[in-house]
């Protein structure tokens, strides 16, 4: 099991696994996650903002007015994290970086999600439906 925490922003060693969700891949907790603790970083290719501006990706995290993460699934396991409207999970940025903290604990087998915000929401999600599982029960 991995130690609660080593460092505030420091992503503890935990066992997740990609695999199949009910909005595509999903990062799913191999073990038990406690409430408040680093889980993983977000990270990826620093984008410029024409190349922000240019780019067609769907993995794109805005750090600043001009400093944007292109983290593209394969080089980062964080960006399997789907949206959910009921998280267990949420971003903060620190010092230029992306960090995901647990904002419950997280058992074993569930998926890790966090709230993409509502600009993504509605450019992405709203148009096609919400798959996540707070809205997939209504």
């Amino acid at each position: 099991m991995s130690p609660a925490k080593k460092g505030k922003y420091v992503p503890g060693d935990w066992k997740l696994t990609v695999k199949r969700s009910s909005a595509g891949l999903g990062l799913f907790a191999g073990e038990a996650i406690p409430k408040g603790v680093c889980v993983i970083e977000y990270v990826g290719k620093t984008l410029t903002q024409e190349e922000t501006d240019k780019s067609k990706s769907r993995y794109l995290f805005e750090i600043s007015k001009t400093k944007t993460i292109d983290g593209k699934p394969k080089i980062n396991k964080a960006g399997y994290i789907n949206h959910s409207c009921r998280w267990n999970c949420e971003s903060k940025i620190h010092k230029g970086r992306v960090f995901i903290f647990s904002t419950r604990a997280i058992k074993a087998g569930d998926e890790l999600t966090y709230d993409y915000g509502k600009e993504y929401v509605d450019e992405f999600i709203k148009p096609f439906g919400c798959r996540c599982e707070k809205c997939a029960k209504k």
